[in-house]
């Protein structure tokens, strides 16, 4: 058996293969469900002996397939968000280009301390995120709160609507930046925003998170294969796209089965290992 799992896949061992496609079909799931899937993936590829800039490009690279079955999925609540999607789009798009531009021109080393920072952030937007979902829920179900950018007292429409609001565009503008630099939890990130600034509802506010966060995903993947080509490692994308998708298409239909506090405190203890890795190699570096 130890044989058996120390074949050559790839140029990595079977048992490594195998994790990451195990890493790959539960990040596309979880991104289905609470997203965050990047806390699962990263860490794993890190643990596998990728280096963090590599492992952040060939991840990002990989999990746009699973933002693809994922927007499938939201087909309709995208068509009725169509008002939304082309400014909302482009913010996304340019804060995407910068963050990507961002970890391509620093040195490697400030991605390296700077991962664990932000490993740290993800894991507190996922750690806070039901308080977080909570706060949006009373917002939405309180008819006489004010919406950004419609007048006060307005009702809000049950469907996004134009205009948006400056703080809306800036704010998903940001997140862009951030999914572009590091892309995990920027889901949370955008589900937060889009909850309390964007008209419409829970839905719609999801729908919208999962298109813009694969907008993010794509121009960052193009950014990085024109201009980091050299730093992509093809068998960890190849591995996560493969089993992302399969892992995004069951996650609409099994997520909603699986308490999420466990989803949660999965992602939690995996990004903790990838943590605790990366200061042990900032130690020992």
């Amino acid at each position: 058996m130890g044989d058996l799992l120390t074949l050559d896949v790839l140029g990595l061992d079977l048992w490594q293969v195998l994790l990451i496609l195990l890493a790959g079909l539960w990040a596309g799931t979880i991104n289905s469900v609470v997203g965050s899937g990047t806390l699962v993936t990263f860490p794993v590829l890190v643990a596998m002996g990728f280096p963090p800039v590599t492992a952040q490009i060939s991840n990002a690279i990989g999990l746009v397939a699973a933002g693809v079955s994922g927007t499938v999925g939201y087909r309709r609540e995208l068509g009725e968000s169509r008002a939304v999607l082309v400014p909302l789009t482009l913010a996304s798009l340019s804060g995407g280009v910068i963050g990507a531009f961002l970890l391509m021109l620093l040195p490697p080393e400030v991605f390296g301390v700077a991962a664990p920072i932000l490993i740290v952030v993800a894991l507190s937007f996922v750690i806070f995120q039901p308080r977080l979902q909570a706060w949006v829920r009373r917002h939405k179900a309180d008819p006489t709160a004010e919406v950004p950018g419609q007048p006060a007292g307005a009702a809000e429409p049950q469907v996004p609507s134009r205009p948006i609001s400056p703080a809306l565009w800036i704010l998903v503008f940001a997140a862009g930046i951030y999914g572009g630099y590091f892309v995990a939890a920027q889901g949370v990130l955008l589900m937060g925003i889009l909850g309390v600034f964007m008209a419409g509802t829970l839905v719609h506010a999801n729908a919208v998170k999962t298109w813009l966060s694969l907008a993010v995903n794509l121009i960052a993947a193009v950014s990085y294969l024109l201009f980091a080509f050299d730093r992509i490692d093809w068998r960890a994308v190849l591995l996560i796209a493969v089993s992302s998708m399969v892992g995004g298409s069951l996650g609409a239909r099994i997520g909603r089965r699986i308490n999420p506090n466990w989803l949660r405190a999965v992602i939690v203890v995996v990004g903790l290992a990838g943590l605790v890795s990366m200061l042990l190699r900032l130690a020992n570096g």
